[in-house]
């Protein structure tokens, strides 16, 4: 089965976000064997993740954002109400009680 074709900034974006796994994992002084156990994976699963390769699923990456302490900031990050644009849009279309 041929594998789907990427846009190239998906692709370029994987391998960003693998590197910055990456670094996280040797700031944090870690083995590839620790974060893929924490993370409940493999060794070679992590190691497609630090390479980038955007096959690899939500959940693992998730898992490793775990395990590296990094979960929150990656829910953060993708917070709409987080952002100018998500709170003046909530301003304008939500009812009051769920803006609370």
């Amino acid at each position: 089965m041929p594998s789907r074709e990427r846009p190239v900034r998906v692709e370029r974006s994987a391998a960003e976000l693998g590197r910055h796994l990456l670094t996280w994992r040797k700031l944090q002084n870690l083995t590839a064997e620790q974060v893929a156990e924490r993370a409940h994976v493999t060794r070679t699963t992590l190691r497609r993740l630090e390479h980038g390769e955007p096959g690899v699923g939500l959940d693992v990456f998730l898992g490793v954002a775990r395990a590296l302490g990094q979960l929150d900031r990656v829910v953060t990050a993708l917070d709409p109400y987080e952002t100018d644009l998500g709170r003046a849009r909530a301003e304008e279309t939500l009812p009051e009680r769920v803006r609370r």
